[in-house]
């Protein structure tokens, strides 16, 4: 999290495969660079790997500075392989002495933290899925790829959100399936999207510009709220920061739907719609993809 603490901890790095438990009884706490983190699917993607294995005390998350830090009774090896197996470029920065209190204490806040951003997550929850729906008919209606595949970004959205909810309290093995079953879902619309803008291509297609514009600032619009409802706590919990991250990119993702249908209403070409719906079909593809990545 941003403004982790140093846990007034030693900061000395002890060898890690010679770590057990520190003499004077306290913790370890290991922090982690992950350059490729940088929305909530790839920190469920490490939640899913390393929570509940054996000598893992606590997780923590930084998402705008990339990094991990785990709380940990034993040797930091095995967790450290486990997060270099996900191929989000993990490196171990360090590992100091904490004491386990403070792990404790940790844990207390974040379960606060928790209860009071359950409202907020599920009113985003509510919006993004919303949006989804709404996104994928008009985009139909105005055979605007560049709006059915934002409609996709919504959808990766409320599958993150929902997939939180689900998982909450429930067995590693069902955690992951939910995972994967998202994960499915993202890449089977985004490979539709793909395939569909490929026909349109080669066949032709007339986007609705003025639809397009109007949808995506509508969208734009949902967006900004997500935005201002999570503004007080994107400093807060882990999936508030990403929420706050994923919901900033989506605007970006909306401006670029707004623009491609006003260089379709000015050039009359479809090119733009499809260039925009093409970019954000990869960008869901690869999401569906690490996902599925994920392993128990």
């Amino acid at each position: 999290m941003s403004g982790d603490k140093a846990c007034g901890c030693a900061n000395s790095v002890a060898p890690s495969n010679e770590v057990s438990t520190p003499s004077n009884g306290a913790a370890w706490v290991s922090e982690f660079s992950v350059p490729k983190m940088d929305c909530p699917s790839e920190e469920r993607m490490i939640r899913l790997a390393l929570e509940g294995l054996e000598g893992i005390e606590s997780l923590s998350f930084d998402l705008s500075q990339r990094r991990v830090h785990v709380y940990h009774s034993g040797a930091i090896d095995l967790h450290a392989n486990k997060l270099d197996s996900l191929g989000l470029g993990s490196t171990l920065i360090g590992t100091r002495a904490c004491a386990p209190s403070e792990v404790a204490e940790r844990g207390q806040a974040d379960a606060q933290e928790a209860l009071d951003e359950s409202r907020v997550l599920k009113a985003l929850l509510g919006i993004n899925a919303l949006m989804f729906v709404a996104e994928l008919v008009l985009g139909v209606i105005a055979e605007s790829t560049g709006l059915i595949a934002d409609s996709l970004d919504m959808f990766a959205d409320a599958a993150v959100y929902g997939l939180a909810f689900y998982a909450a309290g429930r067995s590693k093995g069902l955690q992951l399936k939910a995972a994967h079953l998202s994960g499915f879902l993202q890449i089977a619309l985004a490979l539709g999207v793909l395939l569909e803008v490929v026909r349109r291509f080669i066949f032709g297609s007339e986007p609705e510009s003025l639809l397009m514009m109007g949808v995506g600032l509508v969208a734009l619009v949902a967006n900004v709220g997500c935005l201002l409802l999570i503004s007080k706590h994107r400093n807060g919990g882990a999936h508030m920061r990403a929420s706050w991250i994923f919901s900033a990119n989506d605007v970006l993702a909306n401006l670029g739907v707004i623009v491609a249908g006003l260089l379709v209403m000015l050039t009359g070409s479809p090119y733009p719609d499809l260039a925009i719906g093409f970019a954000v079909g990869l960008l869901v593809l690869n999401g569906g993809r690490r996902i599925l990545a994920m392993k128990a």
